[in-house]
C-alpha cells in the first residue's frame, strides 16, 4: 500500500510539473501573441501555442534526462535553437529585423519548463512572470534607457561597484585600537549612504515641481538638503513674496534628515532604534509641522523652480571620501570617550555636524553596539543633526531674505530643545 501510495504521489507530482510547465509556457506565449496580433495567420514564429509546446518540450526534456539519459535535454535545447535559428534566418528575407528578443524568450520558455519539472516549480513561475513583464514593457524600458544621462548611468554602475563587488572582498573582522574598525562595516555604510542619496537624486529628478514643492523638497532632503537650502535662499532673493513657501521647502528637506538617521540606526543597531525613535520623531515633527502650516497659507505662489543639484548621483572619490571620515570619526569616537568620557563624544558630534551628520550617525550607531553607551550615542546624534540644521539655518539668514532666515530658523531652535529634551528623559 505504501509503495502504491508513493507511485501515485510521484506520478501526480509529474503531471502537475508537466502542466506548470505549459501553463508558464502560455503566459510567456500569451505576451508574444499579443504584441504580433496584427501579423497573419503562419507570419507569427512563435505565438502561444508554440510557446506552450515548448514549455512541455522543456518539461519533458528534464523528466527524461532524469530517468533516460542526461544527454536529452542537452540534444533538444540544440535543437530547439537550431529550429529558432532557421525560422530567423527566413523571417529575415522579408522582414529586416535584427531583434532576437523572441528567440531569447522561446530559449527561457523552454528552460523555465525544465525547471518546474527537476528544480522547483514556484521558481519557474515567478522567472515567468518577470519574464512576461520584461517582454511586454518594451516601450516602457527602451523610455527609461532614452531618458537616462550618460552620468546617471555612470553613476549606477559605481554604485554597483562599491556594493556587488567591492564590499564581498572586504574583511569582516575588528581591526585597530579598541578593534573598533572593521573594513566591511564601514564600507557597507559608505554603499548605504551613496544607495539613499542616489534613490533621492532621482525621485527629484523624475517628480520634478510639476509634482508639486512638498514633493520636491521632501526627495531633494534625501539627496542633498543643503543643496536645497542654498538654492532657496539664492531664490528668495531673486522672487519676491515667496519667502514663506521657500522656507516651508528647506524646513521639510531638513526634515527629511530624521527619516535618514532612523534608516541607518535601523540597518546597523537595531538595539539603538527604540531609544532614537521619539527623540527623532519629534525633531521631525517640529520641523515638518511649522512647514506644511506655511505651505497651506502660501501654497497659491508656487512659482519655485526645481532645486539643481550640481553633482552626480554618485561620485566615487566622494564615497571613498567618506569611508575616510567614517573611519577617522570612529577613532576619534574611541579615543575622545576614553580620554573625556561622554563630552568627548558630545564635542566630536557637535563639530562634525557642522559639515555632514550622516558619518557621525553611522559611526555612533555602530560604537554603541560595544564602545560607548546608547545614551551617549543617541544624545550625540541629536547634537550632530541638530547644529547641521542650525549651520543650513544661517546659510538662509546670510543668503536669503530676512523674513526667509526667521521663518527657518525659530522651527530649527524648537527642534534642538525638543529633541535634546526628549534624547535626555529617553
Amino acid at each position: 500500500m505504501n509503495a502504491l501510495t508513493e507511485t501515485f504521489l510521484s506520478n501526480n507530482h509529474i503531471v502537475i510539473s508537466l502542466a506548470v510547465a505549459v501553463l508558464l509556457g502560455s503566459l510567456i506565449g500569451l505576451e508574444r501573441g499579443w504584441e504580433a496580433r496584427e501579423k497573419k495567420a503562419g507570419e507569427r514564429i512563435a505565438g502561444i501555442r508554440t510557446h506552450a509546446l515548448v514549455g512541455l518540450l522543456g518539461g519533458l526534456g528534464a523528466l527524461l534526462s532524469q530517468t533516460v539519459t542526461p544527454w536529452v535535454f542537452p540534444a533538444l535545447l540544440i535543437g530547439v535553437v537550431a529550429v529558432n535559428i532557421v525560422a530567423y534566418r527566413a523571417r529575415m528575407a522579408d522582414v529586416r529585423d535584427y531583434s532576437i528578443t523572441g528567440l531569447v524568450g522561446v530559449l527561457l520558455t523552454f528552460c523555465l519548463g525544465a525547471v518546474a519539472v527537476a528544480v522547483d516549480r514556484t521558481l519557474a513561475v515567478a522567472a515567468a512572470v518577470v519574464t512576461a513583464l520584461i517582454l511586454d514593457n518594451k516601450q516602457a524600458i527602451h523610455g527609461m534607457v532614452n531618458r537616462l544621462q550618460a552620468h546617471e548611468l555612470d553613476a549606477a554602475l559605481k554604485l554597483l561597484l562599491i556594493s556587488v563587488v567591492m564590499l564581498p572582498l572586504l574583511p569582516n573582522q575588528p581591526m585597530g585600537p579598541g578593534g573598533v574598525l572593521n573594513p566591511y562595516a564601514i564600507w557597507w555604510m559608505v554603499v548605504l549612504i551613496a544607495a539613499i542619496s542616489f534613490i533621492g537624486y532621482f525621485a527629484v529628478r523624475v517628480g520634478g515641481t510639476e509634482k508639486g514643492l512638498l514633493f520636491t523638497s521632501l526627495f531633494a532632503g534625501l539627496s542633498s538638503s543643503t543643496a536645497l537650502t542654498l538654492h532657496f535662499a539664492r531664490q528668495s532673493r531673486r522672487v519676491q513674496d515667496i519667502d514663506h513657501l521657500l522656507a516651508a521647502g528647506i524646513l521639510i528637506a531638513c526634515g527629511t534628515m530624521f527619516p535618514r538617521i532612523l534608516v541607518y540606526c535601523a540597518a546597523i543597531n537595531i538595539d539603538l532604534f527604540d531609544r532614537l525613535v521619539i527623540p527623532v520623531a519629534i525633531m521631525a515633527l517640529t520641523l515638518y509641522l511649522p512647514a506644511l502650516v506655511l505651505w497651506r497659507r502660501y501654497r497659491t505662489h508656487q512659482t519655485v523652480r526645481q532645486p539643481v543639484l550640481n553633482q552626480n548621483p554618485l561620485e566615487l572619490g566622494s564615497a571613498v571620501f567618506f569611508g575616510g571620515l567614517l573611519t577617522v570619526i570612529l577613532l576619534l569616537g574611541k579615543w575622545l570617550q576614553e580620554w573625556l568620557g561622554d563630552a568627548g563624544v558630545y564635542v566630536l558630534a557637535a563639530a562634525s555636524g557642522i559639515a555632514d551628520v550622516d558619518a557621525i550617525t553611522l559611526s555612533l550607531t555602530r560604537l554603541a553596539r560595544d564602545a560607548i553607551d546608547p545614551g551617549t550615542a543617541v544624545i550625540g546624534i541629536i547634537l550632530a543633526a541638530s547644529v547641521n540644521n542650525l549651520v543650513k539655518a544661517g546659510m538662509a539668514l546670510g543668503m536669503g531674505t530676512r523674513q526667509l532666515g526667521l521663518s527657518v530658523l525659530g522651527p530649527m531652535l524648537v527642534s534642538l530643545a525638543t529633541g535634546l529634551a526628549a534624547g535626555w528623559l529617553v
